[in-house]
């Protein structure tokens, strides 16, 4: 799980900060939508309770204005039958008294600011009144609260609205609608007196936004989605980044094969130019001797003297073959390289191999990378032979000791890439011939393989070794110089 991590970090970083910031914007476009629907109903019920308390303003100063009666009958007696959130009406006769002591105060109160004054408030039985002074006679309302409430255009659900709705006036509340309040969450909360001097009640809506409340389901979608996009991107990355890593195992296969098939012709033409130029050497020598003999040996002359002009052909043919086949000399076409970035790349080609093997490669470089003269593609070459031969050797041991260690070291004016493997190691017969030409130990083998890593090594100034690791396996060292 910590290999897929630290592979896959930066793409499970992006899904984590989409994912976050996308849930946040969901998340805060339903908190501000919750918002502005509960603005909207904690306005619509201050607006009809506000006209409520108005209309109360307005009774007070009906009846003010229809007195004194031609008839002798007194209005406010049919005012309970039409507005049922009055419970009651008292008057006051010239000369005479209230019934409730309380409302005289309010009347000399309500004379002083000519309007209505609340009197005998009393939220705990859901009642107030409402006193006007005026002349010959001064009213008072007694006003049911619950009952001033227009149900029927109520803007939210009494029975299951999670608003709490309350009147409050000084330090004493009335609760009009009690609201399924939860508890945490973050609150909201609506405040804003009523549209009537003469009944200063200040409505108080309040709310709790919590966790249940958010788009659960949006976000969730959401997050599918961007799970979905992300995994179509890692899968291309991934076909891409396979694409690229095959045509450079291509690439470096090819030139391969090419240095082989070099080495391999270099062989021939060595080989095969020590006797030819001893057929060369003996029919020389021949048409001397034959020089001596008696005149009628012409023909053996010029025969021999044909021979000698065909070994020179195949002489020549066969340094022809050589030109045309040997390798591009390595010493000049040698520039500076980061050794461990080229041996960052050679695990990144052969990272599939090492998933296959189940090998586990462990690095111990160098602060500050060793920069050696190399040819690049010699030197990649070199290290993924190495590596390769390193896993086929791995392949001999179980899975769980399969370990591989790779380190950069400086020795004086030399860089020194070593790798170390945990697997059977170099039988003692082998180490000395490991790097011949057609030898090899492996079923199918061409025995080409480090060789070919030795000439490589040799022709850019550098050298390559083999021992035998400790307490089992092998470790190989390339020697180069450092720029």
């Amino acid at each position: 799980m910590p290999q897929v991590f630290r592979r896959y970090w930066l793409w499970i970083v992006a899904w984590c900060a989409l994912v976050i910031l996308g849930s946040t914007l969901l998340a805060r476009n339903e908190f501000g939508r919750l918002r502005e629907e509960f603005e909207t109903s904690a306005r619509i019920v201050h607006r009809l309770l506000s006209q409520r308390v108005v209309q109360h303003d307005a009774i007070l100063a009906t009846l003010a204005l229809l007195q004194p009666a031609s008839d002798g009958r007194h209005p406010e007696q049919r005012l309970t039958s039409v507005y049922p959130q009055i419970l009651g009406v008292s008057r006051r006769e010239p000369h005479g008294i209230w019934s409730d002591k309380r409302l005289l105060p309010a009347e000399t109160l309500s004379r002083t600011l000519h309007r209505p004054v609340l009197a005998a408030i009393d939220f705990d039985k859901g009642r107030y009144e409402l006193v006007l002074a005026s002349e010959p006679v001064s009213y008072a309302l007694q006003i049911d609260l619950r009952a001033s409430v227009p149900w029927s255009e109520w803007p939210m659900a009494t029975d299951r609205s999670p608003v709490r709705v309350t009147l409050e006036h000084e330090s004493e509340s009335f609760i009009i609608q009690p609201g399924q309040l939860r508890a945490g969450g973050w609150p909201i909360e609506f405040r804003k007196l009523l549209a009537a001097e003469s009944q200063l009640f200040e409505v108080v809506a309040t709310r709790r936004v919590g966790l249940a409340d958010l788009p659960w389901r949006w976000m969730l979608a959401y997050t599918a989605v961007v799970s979905g996009a992300l995994a179509a991107l890692v899968s291309l990355q991934r076909q891409r980044v396979g694409r690229r890593r095959a045509e450079e195992l291509l690439r470096l296969g090819q030139v391969a094969r090419l240095n082989t098939l070099g080495e391999l012709a270099a062989g021939l033409a060595h080989e095969l130019n020590q006797p030819l130029t001893a057929v060369l050497a003996n029919t020389q020598a021949a048409t001397r001797l034959l020089a001596d003999d008696p005149p009628e040996l012409d023909v053996a002359r010029r025969a021999m003297a044909q021979a000698v002009q065909q070994a020179r052909r195949a002489s020549e043919v066969v340094i022809r073959l050589r030109r045309a086949v040997e390798r591009p000399d390595c010493m000049a076409q040698q520039q500076v390289v980061d050794l461990q970035d080229a041996v960052r790349n050679a695990l990144y080609l052969l990272e599939p191999e090492f998933n296959r093997r189940g090998a586990v490669a462990s690095m111990a470089f160098l602060s500050t990378p060793p920069a050696v003269l190399a040819e690049p593609v010699a030197l990649e070459q070199i290290i993924h032979n190495l590596l390769m031969n390193a896993l086929q050797a791995l392949e001999q041991v179980p899975k769980a000791e399969r370990q591989l260690k790779i380190g950069l070291v400086q020795e004086g004016g030399r860089g020194l890439l070593t790798i170390a493997d945990s697997g059977p190691g170099i039988a003692s017969d082998v180490l000395p011939r490991i790097f011949e030409p057609f030898f090899t130990t492996r079923n199918g083998g061409l025995g080409l393989g480090l060789s070919l890593c030795e000439t490589l090594s040799a022709s850019m100034g550098g050298s390559i070794y083999a021992r035998n690791n400790m307490p089992r396996g092998s470790v190989f060292t390339l020697d180069l110089r450092l720029a």
